[in-house]
Parts: structure tokens; C-alpha cells; sequence
């Protein structure tokens, strides 16, 4: 038998019937515009990432125009053979990218790793006596490099505001105290991130320095692991970087001797600028955040 029902149950039904298909049709809706979001912040961050792109090969492309003219200057040979390594460790890294799949996530490195060889390229270029990009006879900005030294200790900042206060054409002590401070900071660095005893429960046959303890390349590619990333390329690179800015120091340290008068306002910018970014990008692979 077909069950009546009255005509206001019918329309309490009808209600209930078109209540359900207008939540149906706000969740579809809602559903569409979160989707609309999420494109709209992934091309978002695709423009912001090939922007980047654009910008670090144009200024890297720059700068090897600018090392190029300058090839008759016998200057600086050695660490002008350090920056060439570093060039050819990236140009390495770059096809190794190209013909490797990979799921993106080294993308950001390799931003970064490409914003490193024009750093280093844009230093040499300074030594010889090329116009900086930005430079100007402005006071230099504030520290960029803040955020890393509070994370180690207020010791290290404090030393490392000190190393700056004192890097001017004007003080014969620049090179050494500069030098000392930034060496200080990257060991600093390697050793509280990367201890000797998880260095070598993370890597059993790991090279080791004469004193018995991990090498640089053995804690860098300790950081890596952390994050998943097992690539020699990868490795190869920060360890060129990281020696490039070693040798840097050797340069620099000439000062010593009396030679850190000699270098110009813009040059000690750029050799603090050199510093500031290398630490940075080592951080950003400590904390995972160039493969974010």
C-alpha cells in the first residue's frame, strides 16, 4: 500500500530536499574557489620562482661578461681559479639537473646555488676593480645574516657586528679582525649543526681530516642526508662554494701586512656581501629551506 502523507510533510521534505542541494551547491562552490586558490598561488610562486631565475642567470651572465675583460689582470690568480671552479661546479650541477628527473624539490637549490656563483664572480670582479651592481656611497645595510647568528649565539653576533663596525678602507686591522670573525663563524657553523659524533654515526666511512675528525664535504653531505638528498653534484657544489669563500679569506687576510688599505669602499661591501650570502645559503640547507 502506497503511504500517504500530508501536504505539510510533502513541503518539509521539499525543504529538506532543496536545503541539501543548496549545501551540495556551496560546498561545489567552495570546493572551486579553494582549488581557484591554490592555482592562482602555485602560478603565483611559478612567476616568483622564474622571476628569480631570470634575474640570477642575467646578473651571473653579467658578471662573467665583466670577469671576461678582465682575463690580462694577473691579480688574485689563485682565487680567480677558485671562482672558475665554481662556475664549472655549477654549469656541472645545472646539467646534472637537466638530465636527471627530480620532483622539484631541488629547484630551490639550485636558485640559490646559481645566485652563489654570481656572488662569487661579482667578488673577483670588484677585486679587479668592476663596478658592483646597487653600489653606492651610502652607508652599508644592516647585517642579512641576523636571524643565523641568534640561532647560534649572542657571542657569535656580537662578534660578527664587531668584524663590520671595523670593516672600512680607513682601518688597517679590517682584514685581519673581518677574516677572523667570518672564519669563526663558519666553523661555528659546521661544528653546532653538524657534531662530529652524528657526522660519524651517519656516515661510518666518512673522510676524516688528519686530526680524526669528519671533513667539511662530510658534514655538508651530513645535511644533505637529513633532508633525503644523496647527489654528489649537489655536494660538489657547496664544497667549491665554501672553499671559494676559504680562499677569499687568504686574500683578504693580506691585509694584515698592510695591503686592507688598499681595498676600496665598494670592494669591502662586496667581500662582506660574499660572506653574508654563503652563510645564508648553508643555512638554507641546514634548515631544509632550499628544498622548500
Amino acid at each position: 500500500m502506497v503511504r500517504r502523507i500530508s501536504s505539510s510533510q510533502a513541503r518539509s521534505k521539499l525543504r529538506q530536499a532543496q536545503s541539501k542541494l543548496r549545501q551540495a551547491q556551496t560546498k561545489r562552490r567552495q570546493a572551486i574557489s579553494k582549488l581557484n586558490q591554490e592555482i592562482r598561488a602555485y602560478n603565483s610562486k611559478v612567476r616568483a620562482h622564474n622571476a628569480r631565475v631570470r634575474a640570477n642567470r642575467e646578473r651571473l651572465r653579467r658578471e662573467l661578461q665583466k670577469l671576461a675583460r678582465s682575463t690580462s689582470q694577473p691579480r688574485y690568480v689563485t682565487y680567480r681559479a677558485s671562482v672558475q671552479t665554481v662556475q664549472q661546479s655549477y654549469l656541472r650541477l645545472e646539467q646534472h639537473a637537466e638530465t636527471n628527473v627530480h620532483d622539484g624539490s631541488l629547484d630551490r637549490f639550485l636558485d640559490l646555488s646559481e645566485r652563489e656563483a654570481a656572488n662569487s664572480v661579482s667578488v673577483i670582479n670588484a677585486l679587479h676593480g668592476e663596478s658592483t651592481e646597487n653600489e653606492s656611497d651610502v652607508a652599508p645595510p644592516a647585517s642579512s645574516i641576523d636571524h643565523i647568528l641568534d640561532a647560534i649565539s649572542p657571542d657569535v653576533r656580537n662578534r660578527w657586528h664587531g668584524a663590520l663596525y671595523a670593516l672600512n678602507p680607513q682601518n688597517p686591522d679590517a682584514a685581519r679582525h673581518f677574516c677572523t670573525s667570518a672564519r669563526e663563524l663558519l666553523t661555528e657553523i659546521l661544528e653546532r649543526f653538524a657534531r662530529d659524533d652524528e657526522v660519524k654515526a651517519a656516515q661510518p666511512n666518512c673522510d676524516l681530516t688528519q686530526q680524526g675528525k669528519p671533513t667539511r664535504r662530510a658534514k655538508i653531505r651530513f645535511f644533505f642526508q637529513r633532508h633525503g638528498v644523496i647527489d654528489e653534484a649537489v655536494t660538489d657544489f657547496v664544497e667549491d662554494d665554501m672553499e671559494n669563500v676559504v680562499q677569499l679569506f687568504h686574500i683578504f687576510n693580506k691585509g694584515t701586512h698592510g695591503d686592507s688599505g688598499r681595498f676600496e669602499h665598494s670592494q669591502l661591501l662586496a667581500i662582506r656581501a660574499r660572506v653574508e650570502g654563503a652563510v645564508s645559503f648553508l643555512w638554507s640547507i641546514i634548515t631544509g629551506e632550499a628544498f622548500a
